[in-house]
């Protein structure tokens, strides 16, 4: 079963909030793919705000494809990197559009989330 219809279906409605975000994490999670927190303190919403992110990047950041991978990477080069899309200070197709839609501390939780994922 493919999550793509899904996701993108979420991203192209981003009233939904986070219910969209509870649709496209719990797949992920009873199809035996849990996302895991980020460590002790780390913020709950980072591995359910990170799903969105599947549909490019990977389930848990780890891409097979032209997109490059997020897990692992450091929480300051994902931070910087939403921050220069948002502001369009960094050429995108998508990215920009998707980087609006999050809060600061939304794009420090999921920052985390990825760099936990080594």
């Amino acid at each position: 079963m493919s999550l793509r219809p899904l996701i993108r279906a979420t991203l192209a409605c981003p009233a939904l909030g986070a219910l969209s975000t509870l649709a496209v994490a719990l797949p992920l999670l009873l199809h035996g793919q849990p996302a895991t927190a980020a460590g002790p303190g780390a913020d709950p919403r980072g591995a359910f705000l990170a799903a969105n992110c599947a549909n490019c990047h990977g389930t848990q950041g780890r891409a097979e494809g032209a997109m490059p991978p997020l897990a692992g990477r450091p929480a300051a080069q994902t931070v910087l990197a939403m921050r220069q899309f948002r502001d369009g200070q960094r050429p995108a197709t998508l990215m920009h559009q998707i980087a609006r839609g999050y809060r600061d501390d939304e794009v420090a939780a999921i920052a985390a989330y990825f760099e936990a994922q080594k």
